[in-house]
């Protein structure tokens, strides 16, 4: 059962602002990951569901995380399906990120009031994830639909829109500055706050001092 209301979730996503995206099969190197994140200031972790045993390695990790990283809100993104949806919502997760819009995604995660960011790439799909009750939209490839400018521009006619991109987005200030410059409600971000070399040599700490910089980054431009 979700920790924290979908409430929550949105709230925790714009006080922040950056929603780390990450997936590994190694449940003791998630968790290195996960606490390294906490420890740099993130409430908000996505965890990908692209492997074989994925949902395994998240039970474990969401389970050892409410002990370890009380604040810490975890959930799930790459879900394609109603199915794999509601499996992830029975092993805790507390939201749903997709990076497409499936009815039977959002029926499922509204009758268990579950938070849900399904992947939009025109004005048209944005106004439909808000129909099925989609609170924060995931924008995805952000740099591909158009980057900043597309999210300004949506923001003239739909001001009330609170966007989230993936893809495309890096911890550097130009970047960001861009980003919530043009008002999104928060940016989504894998690799490039988890370099492969960084992983390999488990130097966790560049990852919590990489999110703090981030953070405060993303805190003079925010709106």
């Amino acid at each position: 059962m979700a920790r924290f209301t979908r409430i929550d979730v949105a709230q925790a996503m714009k006080t922040t602002g950056l929603v780390p995206v990450f997936y590994h099969a190694d449940v003791d190197l998630c968790k290195q990951v996960v606490k390294a994140c906490y420890e740099g200031g993130i409430r908000v972790f996505e965890f990908t569901n692209r492997g074989d045993f994925a949902a395994e390695v998240f039970g474990e990790l969401n389970k050892w995380t409410a002990k370890e990283c009380p604040e810490m809100i975890m959930g799930v993104g790459s879900i394609v399906d109603e199915a794999t949806t509601a499996l992830y919502i029975s092993i805790g997760a507390n939201f749903i990120v997709s990076p497409l819009i499936d009815e039977g995604m959002a029926k499922v995660c509204n009758k268990r009031k579950i938070a849900w960011s399904p992947g939009c790439g025109s004005v048209t799909e944005i106004g439909r994830a808000h129909e099925l009750g989609c609170e924060v939209v995931k924008i995805f490839p952000g740099s591909s639909v158009g980057g900043p400018d597309f999210v300004k521009g949506v923001m003239g006619p739909m001001p009330y829109a609170s966007i989230m991109p993936t893809g495309g987005v890096s911890p550097d200030e130009d970047n960001l500055s861009s980003w919530f410059k043009a008002g999104v409600h928060c940016v989504g971000m894998g690799s490039q706050l988890f370099p492969k070399e960084v992983l390999a040599q488990k130097n966790y700490a560049y990852i919590s001092e990489k999110c703090q910089e981030a953070l405060a980054i993303i805190q003079k431009y925010k709106k």
